[in-house]
């Protein structure tokens, strides 16, 4: 009986661990890592490489095409079971190939709002949607981890990704962040919240030394990546290019280990962008997990520094715990069959629909919505030729992009088109000179062209429109990409597109007709001087493959617009306080990093953030300067009143509620920001900050909601840099309900207590 018990246990023991060694998909995550060889252990920490590059950047490894088109691939250890898995780039929409060779498929997907359209709906529930419907995509496609969402602060308005950005304001950019991880891993797929942290200018991005105060760090630069940490959980964090006081980020343990883990409690793994850092030993041990796409050269350094004992095991299998554990989590590991058909259809309806909250009306002198129009010109060679997104890795390889000529078209409404076949030619004329000037540079696929000098019609032409139209719709664009940063000329309209608004708007307004400009942009531009042309400025945004069919459902009043700042607008690009250390050159055009000549000029290999916690709103309120748009700002169809304001605090918890009635005569939604200003104190403090923020319903003429604004007593504090702490001063605050931050509709005061938080004395300046 014994000996039959025996070799029942026996046999629970091989089907329970297998013959051999341990898999990683029934095996725990300890077991499979200690019988990794040392080798192989290098290996897992490393990507699989990356297609066209040599030299320093060679593979590491090999590995099948698993998604062509992907960003990269974990590496592979098969005899532990353990696969390769797919990262793929966002945040826009899945980037993929969307052709396979022998493959008469295609592999598509949707290109979404860019993330300056996501933050200016204010609205965490449609943004968590729209992450929704991406993740199905990712999952879907037989993706892993999305590298996305990207949320590094807007410091500066020519900063070249601020498209793929949420705000000036860490509040809002976290938020939104949050959301927006929440939704994509609804998926069972992961995230990677890039880029980690104070990428905020592209200009030699890969060695340029950000020097920023503790607190600039702590209150704004950081503030965003722990928001999302805390309150989305997201499977992945990937460290920026640049360095902080002196230390690459993925190289620094203060930032990744200390802060990210000790401090904010991640229990994900971090991955560098790609290629970044110099040393592969530093990244190990600052706790950096995983470099991608992987080089040989970072093998090489690791293996060394083990050999030296600079790099311990211990340190490094902290590392491939980590990577084990993400794939071990992997839609991969556990089998998932992905279908590589997404609902692309029903995912254009999401597109579409979530770009109308994120929509800005800047002016409107009573044109908007068309109503009782029906013949309508159009005018700029953006609205024949509309921009989906940014350039680089958050592009999207969509099947389609509407155009506002198409979607006023597909809305009814009789566009004058007689323009086409001439504007047409003119911009493939541009793209292709653009093109052909690039040769065989490998990242040729990145850069964008710049957008094409504008078409103006004759005199004769215009007359002619001006009498047989209703209205003149006039869109100017702006690329907006990885690799670059915008130029100073491009912050302001050029001579042919201020010449064609002027001699628009004066043919019209002849003839007693209205003009509307229409913003398809990524970021910010220069308003003040032209906007009181147009009878209307409507600011779109990159809104995704929909985008033409967006702004008609906004223009032609199917939707009242709804959408906020998440930044500000100034007068005068240098009035912003960044603007004295961010690298300008008003004379050039675009500047691609592989192609500058002025590396060691300022602001190119040093940056200082010399304004400190004073960006945005926070600098202009404080210098009482006057904004074309200040932050928060947004126009609507309606009109709404705030009354019965309160504020409660239970020691833990700031409670605020406001009432907010529909006063006006079209159905829309209000979005209510809660700012605080503090009592004098031993720091310098701002004006007022932003601290929680809630939309309405959409409201019917006449009809109120109270909402309710809540967030921890801990989001009074600013950063003690002297005593290492988070401070909270005690006394009287005011919070201050807005519909912007200059446009404040009513307050109440609330008592706070004083407390004091340390926490780790690091991330100093040089």
């Amino acid at each position: 009986m014994k000996h039959i018990l025996f070799i029942s246990l026996a046999a629970l023991a091989i089907t329970a661990y297998g013959c051999g060694e341990p898999k990683l998909k029934t095996a725990s995550v300890d077991r499979v890592l200690k019988a990794m060889t040392l080798e192989e252990k290098v290996h897992l920490v490393i990507g699989t490489g990356m297609a066209g590059f040599s030299g320093d950047n060679a593979a590491v490894g090999a590995t099948k095409s698993i998604v062509p088109g992907a960003a990269g691939t974990t590496y592979p250890i098969e005899r532990l079971g353990i696969p390769s898995i797919v990262l793929a780039d966002g945040p826009a929409g899945l980037r993929i190939d969307p052709t396979r060779e022998g493959d008469e498929n295609t592999y598509y997907c949707t290109h979404f709002p860019i993330g300056t359209l996501l933050a200016s709906t204010w609205n965490q529930e449609l943004v968590e949607s729209v992450g929704q419907a991406m993740g199905e995509e990712v999952h879907e496609y037989g993706a892993d981890v999305y590298l996305a969402p990207a949320l590094n602060i807007h410091r500066h308005p020519l900063n070249g990704r601020n498209f793929e950005y949420y705000s000036e304001d860490p509040v809002l950019a976290g938020k939104t962040a949050a959301a927006y991880v929440r939704g994509v891993q609804k998926n069972d797929v992961g995230t990677s919240v890039k880029h980690f942290a104070y990428n905020n200018q592209e200009t030699n991005r890969t060695g340029n030394n950000a020097i920023i105060s503790p607190r600039a760090q702590r209150e704004i630069y950081l503030k965003g990546f722990e928001i999302t940490v805390k309150e989305a959980d997201p499977w992945t964090i990937m460290s920026s290019y640049n360095k902080i006081n002196g230390t690459y980020t993925s190289q620094s343990y203060d930032l990744l280990t200390t802060v990210l883990r000790d401090e904010w409690g991640f229990k994900g793994l971090v991955m560098t962008d790609w290629f970044g850092g110099d040393d592969g030993a530093q990244q190990i041990a600052a706790g950096n997990d995983m470099l991608q796409p992987g080089t040989d050269k970072q093998y090489e350094q690791i293996m060394e520094a083990l050999k030296d004992g600079s790099l311990t095991e211990a340190q490094l299998d902290v590392c491939v715990k980590r990577v084990l554990e993400l794939v071990k989590r992997s839609p991969n590991v556990k089998g998932y069959a992905y279908s590589n058909k997404p609902d692309l259809e029903g995912h254009a309806a999401v597109t579409r629909k979530s770009a109308l909250e994120g929509m800005v009306l800047l002016e409107n002198n009573g044109v908007l919505p068309l109503k009782e129009v029906k013949n309508v010109a159009v005018f700029g060679c953006t609205s024949y030729d509309f921009i989906a997104g940014g350039t680089g890795s958050g592009n999207v390889n969509r099947a389609y992009t509407v155009s506002l000529l198409d979607g006023l078209k597909n809305a009814g409404f009789n566009v004058d088109d007689s323009q086409k076949g001439a504007v047409l030619k003119h911009i493939a004329d541009k793209e292709a000179a653009f093109r052909a000037s690039l040769g065989n540079d490998s990242f040729a696929v990145f850069f964008p062209a710049p957008r094409p000098s504008e078409f103006i019609p004759s005199p004769v032409q215009l007359a002619a429109s001006a009498k047989a139209n209703d209205v003149a719709i006039i869109t100017f664009g702006r690329n907006s990409g990885e690799f670059f940063d915008r130029s100073a000329a491009d912050f302001e309209l050029s001579a042919k597109e201020r010449e064609l608004l002027d001699k628009v708007a004066a043919a019209f307004h002849t003839q007693g007709k209205k003009v509307v400009v229409v913003l398809n942009i990524g970021g910010v531009i220069e308003t003040a001087s032209w906007k009181s042309i147009p009878d209307a400025v409507l600011l779109a945004w990159q809104a995704g493959q929909e985008g033409g069919n967006s702004v008609t459902d906004i223009l032609s009043g199917i939707e009242s617009p709804s959408g906020k700042l998440p930044m500000t607008f100034p007068v005068n690009l240098m009035d912003a306080a960044s603007s004295a250390n961010f690298p300008i050159d008003a004379d050039a055009g675009v500047y691609f990093l592989d192609r500058r000549k002025d590396i060691g000029q300022k602001d190119v290999d040093q940056t200082d953030y010399a304004e400190g916690i004073y960006v945005g709103y926070r600098w202009f309120d404080k210098q009482d300067l006057a904004v074309s748009y200040p932050f928060g700002y947004g126009l609507s169809y309606t009109s709404f009143e705030y009354s019965h304001p309160s504020v409660q605090n239970d020691g833990s918890t700031v409670t605020a509620k406001v009432t907010v009635k529909n006063i006006g005569s079209f159905e829309g939604k209000e979005s209510v920001q809660l700012y605080a200003s503090a009592p004098a104190g031993k720091l310098d403090k701002p004006v007022k900050e932003l601290k929680a923020y809630a939309k309405t319903a959409s409201l019917k003429p006449g009809e109120s909601q109270e909402l309710t604004l809540c967030f921890p007593v801990s989001g009074l504090a600013s950063f003690d840099e002297e005593a290492s702490a988070w401070v909270v001063d005690e006394g009287t605050y005011s919070f201050l309900f807005g519909a912007s931050s200059r446009d404040i509709r009513c307050t109440a005061t609330a008592e706070i207590a004083g407390s004091e938080m340390q926490v780790n004395r690091v991330l100093l300046k040089e």
